[in-house]
């Protein structure tokens, strides 16, 4: 049978309200009372009703989370640091992949109203504006992750891709690379754009020119799309030396392609990727990339959403925020001199 706040009221010898408030921390209720109820409830085995919680505090203390695909293990790690500080707030998540389809996205919505989520935290970064905008009006704070179109949004993370994008750039310019292609994902809006922006910045500074048609975008960032991309550059008339993924799942496509091409990695070209995922590491060789803090993103983005529904139980409208991080590069073996410079050395 469950154990209520009434039963430990009177075994306790005290109100259920005495309870209630002892069990929430009230600093009114004394030390010693607050410690023999306190006492009793675990010996009685009480559990909380999340539901009875709920219609008191009218709220669910569940947050939304929305990615783009569940099997990214990029957005995986963000999930464990939102989950983290979700939890350490006594908060569980709700979590839907919108596969950027429209029609899921408006489907997401409707799921989040009917479980009533406090608040939700969108890791997507092609979820369309409309649909967040309609989250808006329903009342609920969003946090936004390296979002494409985050100035519709009053609070957001970002990760400083551009800097990120420049860092793996001039890796490969000091290694003695000059023809270097950037392989994007066409899906991912702000984020490939800035990760761009960084590698052709990075080049211009170091007065190196680059082709047009090394600059080539793909449709997803799946391995497949990276093999499909890498196999449409390294068939140019003068294929690059080195190839700059958007992220680590392109790049393990790129390296297939390359082995399948005959092509040694690092020796015949080189291969970076972005975002540090686990697999990165144990590729063959393994990928030089850069760490994004994926997991202090995720218990940002929960600390932003938390501190939002704690100073705003009105939904009332704050001073905008955006939260920018950084990572760090890490060169692994994908890399080297391109054989072209070693054979002069």
């Amino acid at each position: 049978m469950t154990t209520t706040i009434k039963d430990i009221a009177k075994r306790t010898g005290v109100s259920h309200s005495t309870v209630s408030r002892a069990l929430r921390g009230d600093p009114l209720i004394s030390f010693e009372t607050a410690k023999r109820i306190r006492q009793a409830a675990k010996e009685m085995a009480y559990l909380p009703s999340a539901a009875a919680r709920s219609l008191k505090t009218n709220r669910s203390q569940v947050l939304g989370v929305i990615v783009s695909s569940i099997d990214d293990p990029f957005f995986s790690e963000i999930v464990f640091g939102i989950e983290e500080a979700a939890q350490e707030a006594g908060y569980r998540l709700f979590i839907a992949a919108s596969q950027h389809d429209p029609a899921r996205e408006q489907k997401i919505i409707q799921a989040m109203m009917e479980h009533r989520t406090d608040g939700v935290i969108i890791c997507s970064s092609s979820f369309s504006s409309d649909q967040g905008r309609q989250l808006l009006e329903y009342g609920f704070p969003i946090v936004v992750v390296n979002h494409q179109g985050a100035e519709n949004f009053h609070y957001s993370i970002f990760h400083d891709d551009i800097n990120g994008s420049r860092q793996i750039t001039r890796h490969l310019i000091d290694l003695g690379h000059r023809k270097v292609a950037y392989l994007g994902n066409s899906l991912s809006g702000r984020t490939t754009l800035d990760r761009l922006a960084g590698f052709q910045a990075e080049m211009q500074a170091a007065g190196l020119t680059i082709p047009d048609e090394y600059v080539h975008h793909v449709a997803g960032n799946s391995p497949q799309f990276g093999m499909d991309g890498s196999n449409y550059l390294l068939n140019l008339k003068q294929p690059p030396t080195a190839i700059v993924c958007f992220n680590d799942m392109l790049a393990i496509g790129v390296l297939k392609c390359c082995r399948q091409a005959g092509l040694n990695v690092p020796d015949d070209i080189s291969v970076t990727g972005f975002d540090n995922i686990t697999f990165s590491a144990y590729t063959h060789p393994p990928l030089t990339t850069f760490d994004q803090p994926k997991q202090s993103i995720g218990s940002e983005a929960a600390r932003l959403l938390l501190d939002l529904l704690d100073a705003n139980p009105n939904g009332a409208v704050f001073q905008p925020k955006e939260i920018v991080l950084k990572g760090r590069l890490l060169v692994r073996d994908s890399t080297a001199v391109p054989s072209a410079v070693r054979n002069t050395l």
